[in-house]
């Protein structure tokens, strides 16, 4: 005679929570949203590490310059030095200035003040023109900052409403079902707020130190810009 009957319980698989899984597994609306957030974050730390070595190669170039520049060597000697190169930075700004110098005074110059306007504006330009070297693709930074919170949001919001309707076709609000439609959605959110927050805290660092390397610019400038006016009045006199 046969023994009673039991009910075998199958063992059921828990879904899987790992990174790679919540991915899989999300919306295709969700997985754009944390492949741009991936990318994006990805781009700023480029930029972050680009900008930081740059930064720090200018401010030594300075630091070199200035230190030749005071120690009382000619500036035609310095000049010459330096116009067969690509100068940047502070340099840049020394041979811009002594090239309209030697242009003015080669065409027979008359005008003091004219010349003097000139060098001002080319020194002007010059600056301007090296800050927006420092500056470039900061802009990227703080774009991704500001918005990449707002992405992941909506990545979240986008993956819950996909998970509500996945519950509502099957019926089931247990625990085991909409955990993990949760988890995915969060993921985005997640993700949004890892490429913000270093992007504003680099971006904050990084437009700092461009502002400083500018104003020691713009502090030569005016030093330079009063030694070559005093070499306009000796040749005036």
């Amino acid at each position: 005679m046969d023994g009673p009957v039991t009910d075998v319980v199958l063992p059921v698989a828990s879904p899987s929570f790992s990174l790679l899984a919540l991915f899989l597994q999300s919306h295709i609306i969700v997985k754009c949203v944390i492949i741009g957030l991936l990318l994006a974050s990805v781009w700023s730390w480029a930029i972050i590490i680009d900008k930081t070595i740059l930064y720090r190669r200018v401010r030594k170039q300075m630091d070199r310059f200035e230190k030749v520049f005071w120690s009382g060597q000619s500036l035609e000697e310095l000049y010459r030095s330096l116009s067969g190169r690509t100068p940047t930075a502070m340099a840049s700004v020394f041979v811009a200035a002594m090239r309209e110098w030697k242009r003015s005074f080669e065409a027979g110059a008359r005008s003091a003040l004219g010349l003097q306007t000139r060098i001002d504006k080319v020194l002007d330009v010059t600056i301007d023109r090296e800050t927006e070297r420092l500056e470039r693709r900061l802009l990227f930074l703080a774009t991704v900052g500001s918005s990449a919170p707002f992405i992941g949001l909506f990545g979240t919001v986008w993956g819950i409403m996909s998970s509500f309707q996945a519950i509502a076709a099957s019926k089931n609000t247990a625990l085991a079902v909409v955990a993990p439609g949760i988890a995915e959605a969060l993921l985005a959110t997640a993700l949004g707020l890892l490429a913000a927050i270093p992007a504003v805290i680099a971006y904050n660092k990084l437009s700092n130190d461009a502002g400083k390397i500018s104003q020691r610019l713009e502090g030569f400038a005016d030093e330079f810009a009063a030694i070559l006016s005093r070499q306009v009045d000796e040749r005036a006199s």
